[in-house]
Order: C-alpha cells, then structure tokens, then sequence
C-alpha cells in the first residue's frame, strides 16, 4: 500500500452518494465486496458494507451480497478468515466472522420491512450463530478461532466477543420477529454478557493497544450506563487524539476514519450525543476530491496511509451519520435505549 502527503482540505458535507456508490463500484456481480480494488474480501467487514449499502439505498446490492455470504459458507457455519477474487486465502474461521451476518439481516429489515429477506438467510444465519457458541467456554467468553487444522485456539478477543454479543442480540431480534424460540441463544447471550460486565480480565490484554478493545464492549451494548462512561473516561487520552479522532493503536500517531466512526456510534448509543457529533464533525474534511473517506492519516505529518479507497471505512461513516441524524429506520440500531436485553425497542411506527 502507499502513502501520499495530505493538504488540508475544506469542510465537505457528507456526500452519501458518492460514498455508498463507491462501495457499489467494488462489487463483484457474484455479490463479493472486497476491501479495495484487487483487495481481499472478509465476512465481517463485508457486512459492514452491506449496511453502508443499505444506508445509501442500494437494496439489490445489499442482497445480492448476503447471496454470496450464503453460497460461500462452510458446512460447519464459518467463513473464511478471507478471500482473492472468491478464492479462500486465510483458511482460519473465526468465531465473530461466523455470526455477524445477524447484524447486517437485522439492519436490512430495519431498512427495507422484508420479511423474505429473514426468511431466506435464516439458515445461514443459524449456522453461523451455531458455530460461534461451539466456541463458547462455560464461564460465558468465546474462543476466537479454529485454525486451518481444526484446532481451536483457546483464547477470547474482548472486540470478538463484544461484537458476537451485538450478533447475538440481532440473532434473537430476528428470531422474534420470526416467531422462533431460541432459549440456547438467550442462555449464551446471558453467559457472554456476564462475561464482558464482570470477567474482563479473561480476555486477552496483548490486544489492549487497539482502540477496538476499549470501544466494542460499549458499541455492542454489553457495557452501558456508569460503566461505559467510565470506561470512556479512564482510557480517552490513551486512544483519542483531540480535534482529529481515534487511533487506531494506542502506540501509534495513526488515526483511522473507522475507528473513529464506531466511536462516535458508541458514543451516540450511550447517550452522549453532543461528544459524538463533536468526535463526528472531526473527520468530515478527511476525503478525497470524490468524497469518499480515507482510511487513516498519521499525525502530526498528515500523511494519508493507506491510499487506497476502503469499501467499509466508508460504510461505517454511514452507519455513524445514521446514528447521529437518524437517515433510515436503522439508526437506533446500536443506541443501548433501543434495546432491552436482546428484545428491540426502536421499531419506527
């Protein structure tokens, strides 16, 4: 990847179009979204995308992303770590990568109202959930991985974690919406949310240098209220650079437009909307001259790395200017008052 020097650009209005059109750009027509152009694909990030695309209107898209996630899924529920041009490159399956498919469902229904569309995926859907809790411990933390043997690597990533409880919770919105009992997910769900409130330090502290590890537990809703704040309090100067946005790791002077966006959606869940329209408005000026959002710049040189266009940067700034102005029925989707336990809320009327 390269690196050119930035020069200060004015103040843009988020262009929607150009963002999420963008992403529609990089689509395969077997649905695959890689990150850049002849960049590799994962699961994960390519449901971020999918919300991006959602946000933005691209509703055929969207599906004809969740047709390539259904035909590429391995008979135990997984996915690949990623992939070249739909050919698996790291065969490692994670367990949050299995799941997260929930989220991206939830989201489009919350968008487009299609019933069918749950309907068709729920046995992806179930499958990957399946996989991800075959990797849960008795005490409630999931196991991150099985590698490209078998083997299953016995230690729990908070950001993993935090994010499998956010599938969970759209897993069973899901259900609900479906009319399917599904008391094994409730009972995981109860277990892992335990985990993250009251057992943090069984989660692997090597990985405390990303700001992931800070933020997710408060993005996904396992932490809320007095906690969350003071888990914004205690590490803000570690992982904030102030007036530009979030490192991407505590030790570097590299500020990622993704990190920061999720920041603000947790912020913005929490209730501390004024910060996170301040945090937001930070990065507003951090495109190139097609309005699209870079991937990160270090600081204090402003040298923007990568160069490339990264499709879920970008759709993950829509997801956060969904939070803050409410641009689709999906913007509550991670607000911590929209939810109770996993029962949704923030259904528009």
């Amino acid at each position: 990847m390269s690196q050119t020097t930035a020069k200060s650009r004015l103040f843009s209005v988020l262009n929607i179009d150009s963002v999420a059109g963008m992403i529609v750009n990089l689509q395969k027509r077997s649905g695959e979204i890689p990150w850049h152009i002849d960049g590799k694909t994962d699961p994960w990030d390519l449901v971020e995308s999918i919300m991006g695309l959602n946000i933005g209107g691209h509703y055929p898209e969207s599906r004809l992303a969740f047709d390539w996630l259904a035909e590429n899924q391995n008979p135990d529920g997984s996915w690949f770590s990623s992939y070249v041009a739909g050919e698996p490159e790291d065969r490692t399956c994670e367990s949050h990568m299995a799941c997260y498919i929930a989220v991206g469902l939830f989201h489009s229904y919350l968008v487009t109202r299609d019933m069918s569309l749950l309907a068709q995926y729920w046995p992806t859907l179930e499958q990957g959930i399946a996989f991800a809790l075959s990797l849960q411990t008795p005490t409630g933390e999931i196991f991150w991985a099985k590698s490209p043997e078998g083997k299953i690597d016995p230690m729990s990533l908070l950001s993993g974690s935090s994010s499998i409880f956010m599938s969970l919770k759209c897993a069973l919105a899901i259900a609900a919406v479906l009319g399917r009992e599904k008391k094994d997910w409730e009972q995981a769900f109860e277990r892992l949310e335990n985990s993250i409130q009251e057992n943090l330090h069984v989660y692997n502290v090597s990985k405390s240098r990303f700001s992931m590890y800070w933020f997710y537990p408060i993005l996904s809703g396992a932490l809320r209220g007095e906690k969350a704040q003071a888990r914004i309090d205690k590490y803000w100067r570690k992982y904030m650079i102030e007036g530009q946005g979030t490192r991407c790791v505590s030790d570097q002077p590299w500020v990622t437009i993704a990190e920061t966006s999720e920041l603000v959606i947790a912020l913005n869940a929490m209730g501390n909307i004024q910060k996170a329209r301040l945090v937001f408005s930070w990065i507003q000026d951090r495109v190139f001259g097609d309005k699209t959002f870079w991937c990160g710049y270090t600081y204090p040189d402003m040298v923007v790395w990568p160069e490339e266009k990264i499709s879920w940067t970008n759709a993950v700034v829509l997801m956060a200017a969904d939070a803050l102005y409410h641009l689709t029925p999906a913007a509550r989707l991670f607000d911590h008052s929209a939810w109770q336990g996993h029962q949704y809320l923030g259904f528009s009327k």
